[in-house]
């Protein structure tokens, strides 16, 4: 089974390095390989791309030997491990307020003892009935990551608890969303205490956290705090900022 590139940056205490993509451009994932990334997040609650495209680019992402993680659209079960079967190293759910709610996506993508999750092995995860049935579960286990997002305040009150959930990966804070929900709820927390609280849960159970990020300054203070995965540059505002500097270019 295809070793994840993510999950070994973490396990050697060092920092993995994401991009995202919420387009079909297969040339994108050799571009972000290319460059130096170890996983693409790939985003589909907020953009949309039919089955087959995703199938194809988490393809790509094995050829290139790039990790893919897939924000998936979707709680149901078979179709969150089906990403799995497809090629996805990892997948990455909004909105994980409870504890209860991180066990059950656990118990969706693991297989057991983790979780409980359907076995196939004809995926291309599996190398399409190449891989030992008898090893598979265990290596898919292994390489494969679940990353739960903090987004609300609730999951800020119950961090501790979903960062010492069997089986869940990574914490992601997700800024927008908490930070917009911060703003219209009286908690009395700053988002920045949020991002500590979240870190110092993960220290405490040996969870790695993550987050994007704006640039090498932000790049260097979550690193401080403990972040081991961080998301910077993406084709949405890449194409954004290329198109605007290069029409400056017909200028007089």
């Amino acid at each position: 089974m295809r070793k994840s590139r993510t999950l070994a940056k973490i396990r050697a205490g060092e920092t993995a390095r994401m991009c995202a993509l919420g387009h079909y451009i297969p040339a994108y994932i050799k571009h972000a390989a290319n460059a130096g990334y170890d996983c693409i997040w790939l985003d589909t609650e907020h953009r949309q791309m039919e089955d087959h495209q995703i199938q194809s680019l988490l393809a790509f992402g094995h050829l290139f030997d790039i990790d893919i993680m897939v924000r998936a659209r979707t709680l149901e079960k078979t179709r969150l491990y089906r990403l799995l079967e497809d090629g996805a190293t990892g997948l990455m759910i909004p909105h994980v307020s409870t504890p209860e709610k991180a066990a059950m996506l656990v118990d969706s993508v693991k297989f057991p003892p983790i979780g409980d999750r359907g076995l196939d092995g004809a995926g291309l995860d599996a190398d399409f009935l190449c891989n030992d049935p008898m090893t598979f579960p265990e290596e898919a286990n292994r390489e494969t990551f679940l990353v739960v997002q903090i987004e609300t305040p609730q999951a800020i009150e119950n961090v501790e608890k979903i960062a010492a959930t069997d089986g869940v990966d990574v914490l992601f804070i997700g800024p927008g969303d908490l930070g917009l929900r911060l703003r219209h709820q009286e908690t009395g927390w700053s988002l920045e205490e949020a991002y500590q609280r979240t870190a110092d849960a993960c220290k405490k159970h040996g969870k790695a956290w993550a987050c994007p990020v704006s640039g090498k300054e932000e790049i260097q203070k979550r690193r401080q705090q403990g972040a081991q995965l961080l998301a910077h540059g993406g084709d949405f505002l890449g194409l954004k900022r290329m198109l605007e500097a290069n029409i400056q270019d017909f200028d007089e």
